[in-house]
This record gives C-alpha cells, sequence and structure tokens, in this order.
C-alpha cells in the first residue's frame, strides 16, 4: 500500500495566522498535482482509497481544512467561510511549489474549487465538482446545518458509527467495515470515548442561511461558475439532496459545460470508497487532452 507523508502551510486570516495540515500520497517532486477537498464537516483522510489509486500519476494532496482534524481551528469563526478557504488554498498550492493544480472537491470543497477556478489566471487545470454547485437545496442546506457543530461525545465507535449513518445516510457506504472506516477519520479521542474532530463553530455560517442568504451566494457562485474554461467532470449521487437533477443540467448547459456521472444508490455525497466511483475520477483527470 502506499505510503503517506505529512505537511503544513501557514495561513493567515483577518484574526491572524493559523496553520492548515495536509496528508500527501506519491512523489513529492512530482509536479503533478491532485488536491482533494472535503466536505463541511469531513476531513482530508476521506480520499486515502483515491489517493492510493491515483499517487502513481499524481502528487495527491488532501488538506484538512482550517476549523477540521489536524489543521488550526480560527481564532475568530466569523471566518470560515469559502472566501477564507480559497486564501488558504492559494497558500497551500505556493508551498507545493507547482503552477498549476488538478481539483476535487466534495461538497463545501467543490464550491472552493468553484471560487478558485473561476478566477482569472486560475491554477486549477482540471476540475471535479462532487455533488455541488452554485445551485444548491436549501434543505439540504439545512440539514447539514442541524448536525454539523452539534457537539457529540460518542462512548465507543459503534455509537459514533450509528450517528454517522443517522445525519448523513446519502454517503452510501457499502458495508458496516466502511461505515467504521469514514465514522473514525472523524473522530478524537476524548476521556473514555470520542468527540468529532473539528470546531463546532465551523456550522454557525450555515445555520445562519436564510433564502435570501442563499440567492445572493448563488449569484455570485453562477458567475464564478460561468468564469471557468477548463475541463470540468461534475459527480452527483443519484439520490443527492443538496444538488437537484435540474441544477446539474443547468450547470452542464452553461458555464465549462461539463460532463454529469450520477452515482447510482447514493445521495449527497459520494465518498469515493469503491473502485467504481474512483474509476469515474480517474479516466477525467487522466484523459489525453481534447
Amino acid at each position: 500500500m502506499p505510503q503517506s507523508s505529512q505537511g503544513a502551510v501557514q495561513c493567515i486570516s483577518p484574526a491572524g495566522l493559523h496553520t492548515m495540515r495536509f496528508t500527501q500520497w506519491g512523489d513529492l517532486r512530482n509536479p503533478r498535482v491532485l488536491v482533494c477537498v472535503h466536505g463541511l464537516a469531513r476531513v482530508g483522510g476521506d480520499f486515502a482509497h483515491l489517493a492510493q489509486e491515483l499517487c502513481g500519476h499524481y502528487r495527491v494532496v488532501c488538506p484538512d481544512v482550517v476549523g477540521r482534524g489536524a489543521s488550526d481551528w480560527l481564532r475568530n469563526p466569523a471566518y470560515y467561510q469559502v472566501g477564507q478557504y480559497v486564501s488558504d488554498m492559494v497558500a497551500l498550492i505556493a508551498r507545493l511549489d507547482v503552477e498549476q493544480v488538478d481539483w476535487l472537491g466534495t461538497s463545501m470543497g467543490g464550491l472552493v474549487g468553484i471560487s478558485l477556478a473561476g478566477l482569472e489566471n486560475s491554477p486549477v487545470r482540471r476540475l471535479v465538482l462532487n455533488d455541488v454547485g452554485p445551485q444548491l437545496e436549501l434543505s439540504g442546506l439545512l440539514r447539514i446545518g442541524n448536525y454539523v457543530g452539534v457537539k457529540m461525545h460518542f462512548d465507543d465507535l459503534a455509537q459514533a458509527v450509528a450517528y454517522t449513518r443517522s445525519v448523513a445516510p446519502g454517503f452510501g457506504m457499502r458495508s458496516q467495515e466502511q461505515w467504521e472506516e469514514l465514522t473514525a477519520l472523524t473522530l478524537k479521542p476524548d476521556g473514555a470515548g470520542f468527540r468529532l474532530h473539528y470546531d463546532p463553530a465551523i456550522g454557525a455560517p450555515l445555520r445562519a442561511m436564510t433564502p435570501e442568504l442563499v440567492a445572493v451566494g448563488e449569484k455570485l457562485l453562477w458567475q464564478l461558475y460561468d468564469g471557468i474554461t477548463c475541463p470540468t467532470l461534475l459527480v452527483r449521487g443519484e439520490r443527492s439532496d443538496l444538488l437537484s437533477a435540474e441544477a446539474a443540467a443547468a450547470m452542464v448547459a452553461r458555464g465549462p459545460h461539463p460532463r454529469c456521472v450520477s452515482i447510482p444508490g447514493v445521495g449527497h455525497a459520494p465518498m469515493f470508497f469503491d473502485a467504481e466511483q474512483i474509476a469515474v475520477v480517474r479516466d477525467f483527470l487522466l484523459a489525453a487532452p481534447q
């Protein structure tokens, strides 16, 4: 099994400096870099299976976004926003010392990808958006906001797994072992049990969402999306409650005109634990330029 290594980069917010840590697979001298960015309450370890598959072609870099996993927490939680995450990723790319990267973003990580790829002179060469786009269902956002940031303590892994399955059934894990692996990635020892390994404040901006704020955010994201010129792949969970089929169709019709692949039996969001899901991304990223 390919070995991983750890790295870190110092970033800045208006409240001061913070450290974002990342895991990487593959040859650290490889100039071909794939950055994989996770969802709101997840961690870079989500992409381990995909990274092991692709690290013969790429240096695969999977950060823990600030406030999650091994990365620092922000002094001012008001900056748990996409703009801050984009700034941190620009610092990461500079730290990696490459001119271009390919990008895979799940949910929040996809919003960061849109925001970065839509900028003039963007470093993003190829873009994979996993179950996310400029237009998101408010009901799905509120569902996630209802559980992210709620302080939880689990007596054991089994209790934590049951919780994960109850709040995020859309991940669509195929076995109990996969659910256990997925859950363990976001746990931190806490006394005799476990707690969730993120700053509870990361969920505050989402819970503050109103239809009016969502509309403003969508308008800005569509503008950025329409500015994307790199080859783009849209992956959608067939049962997603966050990215509707209608929104995905609108994305295909404009901007970078991505190919859209639906993952059967999965909601929000595909997690790339399975060979079939990994193959969708691998085939797109490694395809010859058109």
